[in-house]
């Protein structure tokens, strides 16, 4: 089951979409796409936190991660 709101998901293609209205298919699929993004972003922010041994993710961490992963 999906965590991210698919409403707020939904919202936010059409504001970035040129007001094009999205079927529920293609919501579904992009909040899918999103977390599959957030959790490879979040593995890799978790090894940079631990590698300096540290329990916390920060703001740098994410930084880091997303320079891998894009």
């Amino acid at each position: 089951m999906a965590e991210l709101p698919s409403a707020g998901v939904k919202r936010l293609l059409t504001k970035n979409g040129g007001e094009l209205r999205t079927s529920t298919s293609a919501v579904q699929l992009v909040v899918e796409a999103a977390e599959q993004y957030i959790a490879r972003l979040a593995q890799e922010a978790s090894a940079v936190a631990q590698k300096e041994r540290r329990k916390t993710i920060m703001d740098g961490d994410i930084r880091k991660a997303r320079e891998v992963v894009g």
